[in-house]
Protein backbone atom coordinates (compact mmCIF):
# COMPACT_ATOMS: atom_id res chain seq x y z
CA UNK A 1 0.00 0.00 0.00
CA UNK A 2 2.43 2.10 0.88
CA UNK A 3 4.68 1.69 -2.62
CA UNK A 4 1.25 2.67 -4.30
CA UNK A 5 0.71 5.75 -2.35
CA UNK A 6 4.44 6.94 -3.08
CA UNK A 7 3.51 6.22 -6.91
CA UNK A 8 0.60 8.39 -6.64
CA UNK A 9 2.13 11.02 -4.72
CA UNK A 10 4.99 10.91 -7.45
CA UNK A 11 2.66 11.15 -10.17
CA UNK A 12 0.88 13.96 -8.41
CA UNK A 13 4.13 15.96 -8.17
CA UNK A 14 4.82 15.40 -11.87
CA UNK A 15 1.40 16.99 -12.95
CA UNK A 16 2.03 19.85 -11.12
CA UNK A 17 4.97 20.83 -12.43
CA UNK A 18 4.23 20.26 -15.77
CA UNK A 19 1.16 22.43 -14.67
CA UNK A 20 4.01 24.87 -13.65
CA UNK A 21 5.87 24.90 -16.91
CA UNK A 22 2.94 25.54 -19.04
CA UNK A 23 1.82 28.33 -16.94
CA UNK A 24 5.57 29.97 -17.24
CA UNK A 25 5.56 29.21 -20.90
CA UNK A 26 2.19 30.66 -21.24
CA UNK A 27 3.38 33.83 -19.32
CA UNK A 28 6.42 33.67 -21.65
CA UNK A 29 4.37 33.84 -24.58
CA UNK A 30 1.82 36.82 -23.62
CA UNK A 31 5.43 38.86 -23.01
CA UNK A 32 6.43 37.98 -26.76
CA UNK A 33 3.59 38.99 -28.29
CA UNK A 34 2.98 42.16 -25.85
CA UNK A 35 6.49 43.15 -27.65
CA UNK A 36 5.86 42.19 -30.69
CA UNK A 37 2.64 44.31 -30.82
CA UNK A 38 3.88 47.79 -29.19
CA UNK A 39 4.87 50.79 -31.13
CA UNK A 40 8.37 51.59 -30.45
CA UNK A 41 9.91 55.08 -31.32
CA UNK A 42 12.96 55.14 -33.55
CA UNK A 43 16.62 56.52 -32.88
CA UNK A 44 15.06 60.03 -34.27
CA UNK A 45 12.24 59.56 -31.75
CA UNK A 46 9.15 58.88 -34.61
CA UNK A 47 6.87 56.84 -33.52
CA UNK A 48 6.95 53.46 -35.61
CA UNK A 49 4.47 50.92 -36.85
CA UNK A 50 1.56 50.56 -34.55
CA UNK A 51 -0.05 47.28 -33.57
CA UNK A 52 -2.75 47.98 -35.80
CA UNK A 53 -0.88 48.05 -38.44
CA UNK A 54 0.89 45.53 -38.20
CA UNK A 55 -2.06 42.89 -37.15
CA UNK A 56 -3.88 44.17 -40.51
CA UNK A 57 -0.84 43.26 -42.67
CA UNK A 58 -0.49 39.73 -41.34
CA UNK A 59 -4.08 39.28 -41.81
CA UNK A 60 -4.27 40.78 -45.50
CA UNK A 61 -1.39 37.94 -46.32
CA UNK A 62 -3.53 35.53 -44.07
CA UNK A 63 -6.67 36.09 -45.44
CA UNK A 64 -6.29 37.14 -49.58
CA UNK A 65 -3.20 35.22 -50.17
CA UNK A 66 -1.67 38.30 -50.42
CA UNK A 67 2.11 38.85 -51.28
CA UNK A 68 4.46 41.06 -49.06
CA UNK A 69 4.55 43.22 -52.53
CA UNK A 70 1.12 43.53 -52.21
CA UNK A 71 0.63 44.80 -48.54
CA UNK A 72 3.74 47.23 -48.36
CA UNK A 73 2.35 49.09 -51.12
CA UNK A 74 -1.41 49.52 -48.49
CA UNK A 75 0.52 49.33 -45.27
CA UNK A 76 3.43 51.41 -46.17
CA UNK A 77 5.92 48.73 -44.53
CA UNK A 78 8.68 46.86 -45.54
CA UNK A 79 8.35 43.05 -46.85
CA UNK A 80 10.72 41.48 -44.11
CA UNK A 81 8.85 43.74 -41.61
CA UNK A 82 5.28 42.29 -42.93
CA UNK A 83 6.75 38.45 -43.57
CA UNK A 84 8.58 38.48 -39.46
CA UNK A 85 4.46 39.72 -38.22
CA UNK A 86 3.19 36.85 -40.38
CA UNK A 87 5.42 34.14 -38.99
CA UNK A 88 4.94 35.94 -35.55
CA UNK A 89 1.24 36.08 -35.69
CA UNK A 90 1.21 32.30 -36.81
CA UNK A 91 3.58 31.37 -34.03
CA UNK A 92 0.64 33.22 -31.49
CA UNK A 93 -2.47 31.80 -33.31
CA UNK A 94 -0.06 28.42 -32.58
CA UNK A 95 0.64 28.79 -29.35
CA UNK A 96 -2.95 29.88 -28.38
CA UNK A 97 -4.79 27.34 -29.78
CA UNK A 98 -2.38 23.96 -29.95
CA UNK A 99 -3.46 22.20 -26.59
CA UNK A 100 -7.53 22.54 -27.32
CA UNK A 101 -7.80 22.70 -31.01
CA UNK A 102 -4.76 21.57 -32.81
CA UNK A 103 -3.96 18.64 -31.08
CA UNK A 104 -4.78 15.09 -31.96
CA UNK A 105 -8.33 13.65 -31.77
CA UNK A 106 -8.87 11.63 -28.62
CA UNK A 107 -10.91 8.55 -28.72
CA UNK A 108 -13.73 10.38 -28.22
CA UNK A 109 -13.53 12.84 -31.05
CA UNK A 110 -12.91 9.82 -33.06
CA UNK A 111 -16.04 7.91 -31.98
CA UNK A 112 -18.26 11.35 -32.44
CA UNK A 113 -16.68 11.87 -35.80
CA UNK A 114 -17.25 8.31 -36.87
CA UNK A 115 -20.95 8.64 -35.85
CA UNK A 116 -21.53 11.90 -37.77
CA UNK A 117 -19.71 10.75 -41.02
CA UNK A 118 -22.00 7.39 -40.44
CA UNK A 119 -24.96 10.07 -39.76
CA UNK A 120 -24.44 11.69 -42.88
CA UNK A 121 -24.01 8.46 -45.17
CA UNK A 122 -20.06 7.76 -44.89
CA UNK A 123 -19.35 4.91 -42.50
CA UNK A 124 -15.86 4.88 -41.31
CA UNK A 125 -14.75 8.04 -42.75
CA UNK A 126 -13.62 10.75 -40.38
CA UNK A 127 -12.77 13.85 -41.88
CA UNK A 128 -13.68 15.64 -45.49
CA UNK A 129 -14.51 13.50 -48.70
CA UNK A 130 -11.97 15.54 -50.28
CA UNK A 131 -9.00 14.00 -48.08
CA UNK A 132 -10.10 10.51 -49.63
CA UNK A 133 -7.71 9.02 -51.60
Amino acid sequence: MSNLRRVLERQQKQREEIRRRRAEEDRDVDEEEEQMLAAAHDAVGVLGLIPKQKLTAALRMFAYGASAEQVDEIARMGKSTILEYLVRFYDAVENLYTREYLRKPTPRDLQRLLQKGEDRGFPGMIGSIDCMY
